[in-house]
C-alpha cells in the first residue's frame, strides 16, 4: 500500500504537540513527513527540518511559501498538519486550502466563528478534507460509548456532565517566559477563550460525539484566578442540549494536582455511563438497580466501531498516541477515498471536521457573551 505524504506547519524541534502528531502518524506506517515550515523563523525551520530528516528544498520559511511551493510541485504533500498557536490557524489553513491541499488543523479551529465558517465553506467548495484534532474521540472506549448512547441503550438522555481539569496554570507561569503558558494566556494569540478554548472545546466535542446532542444555549461563569491574567483559567457552564437534555461543563487549569482530568458522564432514562481519559481503557455502565458493569478495551463484547480503533489485545495498554493515530487513519481513509473516487472506510466517518471546529468556536463565543452578560442564558 502506497503511503501518503504530509507537510507540517509548526511543530519544530522541542515542540510537544508536533512530536505527538508525528509519532501518531508513524504508528501505522501510512504517512511520511516530506515537507514543513516548522517555525516562525526560517533559520529555526531549517534546523528542525534537518533534525527531522526533511530534504532541504522542502523546508520552508513560512506557511505561505509552503502552500505556494508544495502545490506547484509534481509530487505535492497529500495533506498538511497545522500545529501552531491559535492565531495562525485561520491564515495557514486558508492558504493551504486555497492551494488545493487537504488540511488537519489543531484545535480550537480558529479565533472567530466567521473564520471557521469561511474555512468550512472553502473546504467544501474545493472538495478537500479539513479535519480538526479533537483526538479524544479516537479512543476505542469513547467510540463504543457513542455506539451505546446513540443506539438508545439508555433511552432518552437526561443529563450529561463533561469535565476537563488541569493544574498547570495554578501559578502565573506565563510571567516566567514559559512558551506554552505565554501564548495560551495572550488573547491576541489564543483568542477570547483561555481554558475554555484550550480544553473546554475538547470537552464540548466529546459530549457531542458520544451523545449526538447539540449544545443549544449556555449559562457561563468565567474566572481568571491568575494575577493579571486576562483570559479565563476556570469556567463553569450550564448547558441546555437538544432533545430536552441538560448538561454541565467545567474546565479549569488551576486545579492543583490535576494533570489531564477529562471525563464524561451520561445519564438516560434506563442507565448511564462514565468514561475518564486518565483510565481510557475502561467504560463503566450504570443500571437502574444500582449495579455497575465495567467494560475493557479489547474485549469481545465491544462494538465494531471500537474494534476498528483497537490495535492490541486486552491487557496490553493503548492510550493517547493510539487515539491520535486513529484520527489520522480516518483522515488518510478520507483522502484516499477522494483520490480514488470510492467510498471511504469506516474510520473516515469518525474524523472531526471543520463543522466540528466551527461548533467549538461558536461554543466559546457563546460562553464569553454569557459571562459578559451576568451569566445570562445565551444561544450558541
Amino acid at each position: 500500500m502506497k503511503r501518503l505524504t504530509y507537510a507540517m506547519i509548526g511543530g519544530g524541534t522541542g515542540s510537544f504537540i508536533g512530536a505527538v502528531h508525528r509519532k501518531a502518524l508513524n504508528l501505522d506506517g501510512r504517512a511520511e513527513l516530506v515537507a514543513g515550515a516548522f517555525s516562525s523563523t526560517p533559520e529555526r525551520s531549517r534546523q528542525s527540518g534537518y533534525e527531522l530528516g526533511v530534504a532541504s528544498d522542502r523546508v520552508y520559511g513560512s506557511f505561505e511559501e509552503l502552500a505556494r511551493e508544495e502545490s506547484a510541485r509534481s509530487d505535492p504533500a497529500d495533506f498538511v498538519v497545522i500545529v501552531t498557536p491559535n492565531d495562525t490557524h485561520y491564515p495557514a489553513t486558508k492558504a493551504c486550502l486555497e492551494a488545493g491541499l487537504h488540511v488537519v488543523c489543531d484545535k480550537p479551529f480558529t479565533i472567530t466563528s466567521d473564520q471557521a465558517s469561511e474555512l468550512r465553506d472553502l473546504a467544501s467548495s474545493k472538495g478537500l478534507v479539513c479535519a480538526v484534532t479533537y483526538n479524544y474521540s479516537g479512543y476505542p472506549m469513547v467510540r463504543h460509548a457513542a455506539e451505546l448512547v446513540r443506539g438508545g441503550m439508555f433511552g432518552r438522555i437526561r443529563k450529561v456532565y463533561a469535565e476537563y481539569h488541569q493544574g498547570w496554570l495554578a501559578t502565573e507561569l506565563e510571567t516566567s517566559g514559559q512558551k506554552q503558558a505565554s501564548w495560551r494566556t495572550d488573547p491576541a494569540r489564543a483568542g477570547i477563550g483561555g481554558s475554555l478554548g484550550d480544553i473546554g472545546t475538547h470537552a464540548e466535542q466529546l459530549l457531542r460525539f458520544v451523545t449526538g446532542l447539540e449544545v443549544e444555549t449556555v449559562c457561563a461563569e468565567l474566572t481568571s484566578f491568575g494575577r493579571g491574567r486576562v483570559l479565563d483559567d476556570d469556567a463553569s457552564v450550564l448547558l441546555r442540549l437538544s432533545d430536552g437534555a441538560k448538561g454541565s461543563l467545567t474546565c479549569s487549569q488551576v486545579c492543583v494536582g490535576e494533570a489531564n482530568g477529562l471525563s464524561l458522564r451520561v445519564y438516560g432514562e434506563t442507565g448511564g455511563l462514565i468514561w475518564r481519559q486518565e483510565q481510557p481503557e475502561r467504560l463503566t455502565l450504570t443500571a437502574l438497580d444500582g449495579s455497575k458493569t465495567v467494560l475493557s478495551r479489547g474485549s469481545d463484547r465491544l462494538s465494531e466501531r471500537a474494534g476498528h480503533a483497537t490495535r492490541l489485545p486486552s491487557g496490553h495498554p493503548e492510550g493517547f498516541i493510539e487515539a491520535f493515530a486513529n484520527l489520522y487513519l480516518g483522515v488518510i481513509e478520507a483522502i484516499e477515498s477522494k483520490r480514488d473516487s470510492r467510498e471511504p472506510g469506516p474510520m473516515a466517518s469518525e474524523v472531526p471536521t471543520a463543522e466540528d471546529g466551527l461548533l467549538g468556536v461558536r461554543f466559546v463565543e457563546a460562553c464569553v457573551r454569557s459571562a459578559q452578560n451576568n451569566s445570562a442564558w445565551t444561544p450558541v
